[in-house]
């Protein structure tokens, strides 16, 4: 019975076709935009903030009649995408809008009661790739509590998590690891839309205050659907996140990254779905991925050359991470096994003897516990950390069920 249910979610899943996935904006300009009408309305967005048209949310709220947008808030990476990764966002005037920009990432990452001094309603309208470090939910979450603080409402217009809604992995962040790369206590795959995440933050007292909460919810999307499925178009969701297969790798390879021990193609062609060092043998280490028989993946020999940072301009060796049935795929324990058979086949390479310890911190805040790099460490084995990894992971699918708002 079990598999005649999978098989009918999954006809059903792909009779959808993209005409009739609509995302929060488009379901708010279908309503006329009713719930911001006499409002006086800031929108925290980024260029993903698009319809299906590609036409930017800040452009559809600033041209409609009954909308009275009076600022603009920029996260990481700005509202029109040009500041690049962790570099500071000004604050400046939109040249196309007029509009004031207000920083999120920058002298703070909260807005401040003088930027919200006008304002009625924030709206938040970015598309997230499902991975807790990604910090938009953070800039979402945080803004929720000063929302609340300032008696401001706040509006999600809700989008799809291009890694679906029913994938999650990795321990809950624990207190002393909170920080903007892992805000809320929540996995680092965590199987919710902005949305839902944002009723949940709201209702389960993870915020300093509750915030007065709408959320604009999607017509036809189901959690099933990965982002091929919900037949939109993928609009670069950082500088290193430049399509949709990039959002499947981000978990893949992320943690890893923060060493700064291997590239993991950041500086290549495929960021995040590569990982290579001068000193790998291709074919060695491809073999040895491969023999672990992972489900759904496959580990092809690369040869490359970064042309900035790890390794820049250095020929590396390494392995191109396939991923050919990612309902089996287990994302983030790639880079657990990629370590740990590196340090097999190089046993002077062993990675934590061998990374920036300067780097550990950020590896542990990614990591959302530092019982993660010690327990690994130890035997350099990921049957070590496995428990822990997944420890979590049940008890949040029944607190998250709680706030789905697609099934």
């Amino acid at each position: 019975m079990r598999k005649i249910a999978v098989l009918l979610s999954i006809i059903w899943t792909l009779s959808i076709s993209a005409k009739q996935i609509k995302t929060g904006i488009e379901v708010l300009r279908d309503q006329n935009f009713k719930i911001l009408e006499g409002k006086r309305v800031g929108l925290i967005t980024n260029p993903t903030g698009v319809d299906s048209r590609l036409k930017s949310s800040i452009d559809i709220l600033f041209e409609a009649k009954n909308v009275k947008l009076v600022a603009l808030f920029g996260p990481e990476h700005g509202v029109r995408g040009d500041a690049h990764a962790g570099d500071k966002v000004d604050n400046i005037n939109d040249p196309k809008t007029g509009l004031p920009v207000y920083s999120l990432y920058g002298k703070t990452r909260n807005a401040t009661p003088e930027m919200l001094k006008d304002i009625d309603v924030l709206v938040y309208d970015i598309q997230d790739i499902g991975c807790r470090s990604f910090t938009f939910i953070s800039t979402m979450g945080l803004a929720m509590e000063v929302a609340a603080e300032n008696n401001i409402e706040f509006v999600v217009l809700d989008r799809p998590n291009p890694l679906g809604g029913e994938k999650i992995e990795g321990n809950v962040t624990e207190e002393p690891l909170i920080s903007f790369v892992s805000q809320f206590k929540i996995p680092y795959i965590y199987g919710q839309t902005c949305g839902e995440l944002a009723r949940m933050l709201n209702e389960e007292n993870m915020l300093k205050k509750k915030c007065k909460l709408t959320v604009v919810k999607m017509k036809g999307w189901h959690r099933s659907m990965t982002w091929e499925q919900t037949g939109l178009e993928w609009v670069l969701a950082s500088p290193h996140i430049p399509n949709k297969n990039s959002s499947y790798f981000y978990p893949v390879t992320g943690i890893l990254g923060e060493l700064g021990y291997l590239s993991i193609g950041v500086g290549y062609t495929l960021p995040f779905q590569i990982i290579g060092a001068p000193w790998i043998n291709a074919e060695q280490l491809a073999t040895s991925m491969n023999n672990l028989k992972l489900p759904g993946l496959e580990f092809r020999p690369i040869y490359f050359k970064p042309f900035y940072a790890v390794f820049k301009d250095e020929n590396c060796q390494g392995v191109q991470i396939h991923i050919l049935n990612y309902r089996k795929a287990r994302l983030s324990e790639v880079q657990f096994y990629l370590m740990q058979e590196l340090n097999k086949l190089y046993p002077d390479k062993a990675v934590f003897n061998n990374a920036n310890k300067d780097r550990f911190n950020m590896f542990d805040k990614v990591s959302g516990s530092d019982q993660i790099r010690l327990l690994f460490a130890k035997n350099n084995s990921f049957e070590d950390i496995k428990d822990y990894w997944y420890k979590d992971v049940e008890n949040y699918r029944k607190l998250s069920k709680k706030y789905y708002l697609y099934r």
